[in-house]
């Protein structure tokens, strides 16, 4: 239900409250419990046998840490990526949660609230929905229950969602408004950048009346790229399409002759901006799957020794 330094709180038949997130014997850095999780636990003890297979794992590296993995939410069906339509809307960064729901093959649902906060509101919509092909855009007020009702849909009987975004953008709010309550503690972004000041500190579960979970996340400062080459893929799929028209199967789409890409940027029919963030996302996952892989065998390794 909600995860805390050293501790899980939990929920089951006959059972709730906190557990120890050790497990017997730890395979890897993904090897304990996070939200959404469904775990194994010893009744008398409490102690935690085993976390269940997963259908989703949403993970990220840890901030500041390229060692260590950050897991978010677990057994996700559908990814609610909260934007406010002021300051905060970065086509940039809606795009790496883009990605991160691809790779993770989870529904993405694009929210954007506040929509009083722009002149234009319509442009930023249309921005968005070109995005990605298909993308599902809903425009919302998060404090209006007849407006906020657009997302029910995707909060059914046994489906779990989970909102991610900045801190300010309204994620508590919608989630308060979906329960009918106001037990969630929300505050007002700061009026000189419109960016917003952390009211939710841990990752946790609300249960919806019909069925449904909430999944509430903190707010992300930094959202690095790893092990998501498919989810570049898909997100950026015109982009990759025209990489397959290039003369060299390694083509750097840098200075190369017979380049599609450059070509096509050329043309207008590829933005170049875009491209840009391709590239961007394309190395950084690079260099940290990279990373990640080494500190895979390294630890194997270490378990060899014991």
């Amino acid at each position: 239900m909600s995860v805390h330094r050293g501790s899980v709180n939990v929920s089951g038949e006959g059972f709730e409250g906190a557990v120890s997130t050790s497990l017997p014997a730890q395979k890897g850095a993904e090897d304990r419990a996070t939200v959404g999780d469904w775990l194994l636990i010893e009744r008398n003890t409490r102690n935690l046998v085993r976390v269940l297979d997963r259908t989703s794992l949403f993970k990220r590296p840890a901030p500041g840490d390229d060692r260590r993995v950050q897991l978010i939410a677990a057994n996700v069906d559908t990814l609610f990526v909260v934007t406010s339509c002021n300051q905060d809307f970065n086509i940039a960064r809606i795009e790496r949660y883009l990605v991160l729901a691809q790779e993770t093959g989870v529904r993405p649902v694009l929210v954007l609230t506040k929509a009083d906060l722009s002149p234009d509101p319509e442009r930023l919509l249309d921005a968005a929905r070109v995005l990605q092909s298909g993308l599902q855009v809903e425009m919302v007020d998060g404090r209006d229950p007849a407006r906020a009702a657009r997302l029910a849909g995707y909060c059914g009987f046994g489906q779990t969602v989970a909102l991610v975004g900045s801190s300010g953008v309204g994620k508590s709010t919608l989630i308060n408004t979906l329960r009918e309550s106001n037990s969630i503690a929300t505050q007002a972004v700061r009026a000189d950048d419109g960016k917003g000041r952390h009211t939710t500190s841990v990752r946790e579960m609300h249960r919806l009346a019909g069925g449904g979970w909430l999944v509430d996340t903190p707010g992300m400062r930094e959202l690095q790229m790893s092990e998501v080459a498919y989810g570049v893929t898909e997100v950026f799929d015109d982009v990759t399409a025209v990489t397959l028209e290039c003369r060299f199967a390694n083509c750097t789409h840098v200075d190369e002759p017979g380049c599609a890409v450059h070509a096509a940027m050329a043309q207008g029919t590829l933005d170049p901006d875009r491209v840009e963030r391709w590239r961007k996302l394309a190395g950084e996952d690079a260099a940290n799957s990279s990373t990640a892989a080494v500190r895979r065998s390294r630890a194997r390794k270490g378990g060899n020794k014991r």
